[in-house]
């Protein structure tokens, strides 16, 4: 078994450090958790215009030594949203999701779908992602996408085919696309045979109200029940017992991998 805690928190707008202290209280208070996730852009906050800039992590910045350090300390695999510098393009920076492991082991997946309608304006403040891997972790290859990508099945067929054997997804979507993502989600898992988890935060920034609705889905799309720990102010964290090792026998009696690898 792997246990997988989903952090459907809140951050502070515009405060990366203190985001972190926050970050480090919640995997104190669930010590067993072995891959801790948070939701997109939770060290800068999202509806923050131009900041982006001004709060983007680099390799060699203090934020990602802290981060490093704390995933250290307390012998975990942390995923978290953040607005990151773009790697290939000085001057540009990327919405990034950070993967880091508790002996040094960094990857950085980059959002390559920005959505630029309705309140959102990624597109003006982000360039887009490049191509991604899957990270290689003790638990297996994970596939991570960021919010919007969801919606994109070109994305988590792509890691799948590439071995991923979780799919981690992290998200700030509005209340307004709870139900799209409830039916897209469980489709994404089953269509891959891939178990997938989802967290998305809580809270309102301006005119979003986030929506939560954090969850995990086997590989035939069935929710699994977490445990549940009140965080109080409507933030809660989601834990999961995953039988990630067990999840591999769903594929050879619906192969839709092997039958998609045919078209590729």
């Amino acid at each position: 078994m792997t246990k997988i805690a989903l952090a459907e928190v809140r951050p502070r707008r515009r405060s990366p450090l203190e985001n972190l202290r926050a970050l480090e209280g919640v995997l104190d208070r669930v010590p067993a958790a072995e891959i801790a996730v948070f939701p997109e852009l939770y060290l800068s906050g999202y509806m923050i215009g131009d900041a982006f800039h001004r709060l983007a992590l680099s390799r060699a910045g203090k934020e990602l030594k802290l981060l490093s350090e704390i995933a250290e300390r307390k012998q975990k695999w942390v995923l978290v949203g953040a607005p990151m510098e773009n790697p290939e393009r000085k001057g540009e920076v990327i919405n990034a999701a950070v993967l880091i492991g508790p002996k040094g082991d960094l990857h950085v997946t980059g959002k390559r779908y920005l959505p630029t309608f309705g309140p959102f304006e990624e597109g003006l403040q982000f360039s887009p992602g490049g191509d991604r891997s899957v990270a290689e972790t003790p638990f297996g290859r994970i596939g991570v996408l960021i919010c919007y990508e969801v919606f994109f099945p070109e994305i988590t067929r792509a890691l799948a085919l590439s071995g991923a054997d979780l799919f981690l997804v992290i998200s700030a979507s509005p209340v307004t696309s709870r139900s799209l993502f409830a039916k897209l989600l469980p489709a994404r898992a089953i269509e891959n045979a891939t178990p997938l988890a989802y967290v998305n935060r809580v809270g309102v920034e301006d005119s979003i109200v986030f929506a939560g609705g954090s969850g995990f889905y086997d590989p035939r799309g069935e929710v699994l029940e977490p445990e549940r720990l009140d965080l109080g102010e409507g933030q809660q964290v989601l834990t999961y017992d995953v039988p990630l090792e067990d999840y591999a026998k769903y594929r050879p009696s619906r192969p839709v991998l092997r039958d998609a690898s045919v078209l590729s």
